[in-house]
């Protein structure tokens, strides 16, 4: 009889998604950067790269590319007494898992640093978490690879943008600037819209509710990635939920359920920390919709 109970509790917990199907395991062994790949766009004319083509004005006319980083955009440092992956913003690129995941939640942590470089000394800070990449970087912007962006962004951070993809998002459309498209914000009642480059809808959509801590505080995201659909998650804060992620660089849209994760230097110091990953089923209990 015991053992019957206990069978069937493991059944229920199971499927609630309350059992982890496996463990954590770390994606940053705190010591190096091991298990990623880089790749960094053409640097501003006033750097000195050696090693990348210049046309005579001084204009860099090729990126720096993959797994060369002579400017130490990504390294790792101690901060707040433990290791951390330090991107330093300078220049747009990304570092890149060299595995890919299929179904899964990840977790990891990220504080701001204070430094901006140019072209955006004066922005806001920015970085980001792209999912599901697939084929090279550079392909998008001259930058990013295709993937799906959760947004790590001043304010921002939850936001999609889908880059050279396209995903369906609950939303609601606000008012539009003149001659430009309506912003769109995540809403659980809202309207199925899909977004992608281009119109009608673009491709961002707004999190909601804002769930970022104060700059200089570490902030905790989380994602939840299952059968094409995926939630972004800040701080326990379930602020978007998405689905139906595609691929749009073939001859007809396909499916997008698994592809290489990277975090984007973007103009901005920023720290992460505990970034690790395990392999789900289902959705864990505390993230399904009630």
């Amino acid at each position: 009889m015991l053992c019957s109970i206990l069978l069937s509790l493991s059944i229920v917990l199971a499927r609630g998604g309350i059992l982890a199907d496996h463990a954590w395991q770390p994606l940053f062994n705190g010591k190096d950067l091991a298990g990623w790949e880089t790749y960094l766009s053409k640097p501003e004319r006033d750097w000195t790269v050696h090693g990348v083509k210049r046309a005579a004005d001084g204009t860099y006319l090729e990126p720096i590319g993959k797994n060369r980083d002579p400017l130490s955009v990504f390294t790792v440092a101690t901060i707040d007494g433990r290791p951390a992956i330090h991107i330093s913003g300078q220049g747009f690129g990304v570092m890149t898992t060299t595995q890919p995941f299929t179904d899964y939640h990840l977790r990891l942590q990220f504080k701001w640093g204070e430094r901006r470089w140019p072209p955006r000394a004066d922005a806001v800070r920015d970085s980001g978490l792209l999912y599901h990449v697939h084929g090279e970087p550079g392909v998008m912007y001259n930058v990013w690879p295709r993937s799906v962006e959760f947004q790590i962004q001043e304010r921002d951070t939850g936001d999609l943008y889908a880059i050279g993809t396209r995903v369906t998002v609950p939303a609601r459309a606000g008012e539009a600037a003149p001659g430009g498209r309506p912003p769109y914000t995540y809403d659980p009642d809202g309207k199925p819209t899909k977004f992608t480059e281009g119109p009608p809808n673009g491709n961002r959509c707004i999190k909601h509710p804002d769930a970022e801590k104060p700059r200089g505080e570490w902030n905790t995201l989380e994602l939840i990635s299952l059968n094409g659909d995926s939630i972004h998650i800040v701080n326990g804060e379930v602020v978007m939920r998405l689905s139906n992620a595609e691929r749009i660089d073939g001859k007809a849209p396909a499916p997008l359920r698994s592809g290489t994760i990277a975090l984007q230097t973007e103009g901005a110091e920023v720290f992460y920390r505990e970034v690790e990953i395990r392999e789900i089923t289902a959705i864990p209990a505390e993230f399904v919709t009630p």
